[in-house]
């Protein structure tokens, strides 16, 4: 994994609106499936994809190798019959330039160092980007509107705050 892939990467995203657009429904789907609550999975960083193919949408992730992401993260995409692939790898980029040694001999070049880094590799359905882009979501054979669960969430909330807390009524007649 080299530093200049991942700027590529990134580049080829912001330059493409259909790319900018499946990976925002991309993330949807991770932040509505509460991933970014598991250990680590806020600080991964982007370096492939998205890679939109027939019946997937692949994106990958790379977290430096002491803030692994929480397999349970995972475990919770496999639910939803995504697949997820870990690996370790190496970051090549180049160092800061202080003095002539950190040049490599013979050349105006910074020279490389190498960090150990994991990679995460997720595909998920394109089916289910849809289903949650649309807001509905298949769930044991079951077809659930997302659209309830939050009305039904936003009534609980009107309620809670509708319930009237003792001697509120004394205050207002004073």
């Amino acid at each position: 994994m080299d530093v200049l892939d991942i700027v590529k990467n990134s580049k080829h995203i912001y330059m493409s609106e259909s790319a900018l657009e499946i990976l925002t429904d991309y993330e949807r789907v991770l932040d509505d499936l509460d991933i970014y609550a598991f250990k680590n999975w806020k600080k991964g960083e982007l370096v492939e994809g998205p890679i939109n193919k027939r019946y997937w949408v692949e994106c990958t992730f790379m977290w430096p190798e002491r803030l692994m992401p929480d397999p349970d993260g995972a475990r919770r995409l496999l639910d939803y019959r995504a697949k997820v692939e870990y690996s370790k790898d190496k970051l090549t980029s180049p160092v800061k330039v202080e003095s002539p040694d950190d040049y490599r001999p013979g050349t105006r070049k910074p020279d490389l160092r190498e960090e150990p880094v994991w990679l995460v590799k997720i595909s998920i359905p394109s089916e289910l980007i849809t289903d949650f882009k649309q807001g509905f979501m298949e769930l044991e054979g079951q077809e659930i509107d997302l659209q309830d669960i939050e009305d039904s969430e936003q009534e609980e909330i009107d309620d809670t705050n509708s319930m009237e807390v003792p001697g509120a009524e004394e205050e207002t007649n004073v």
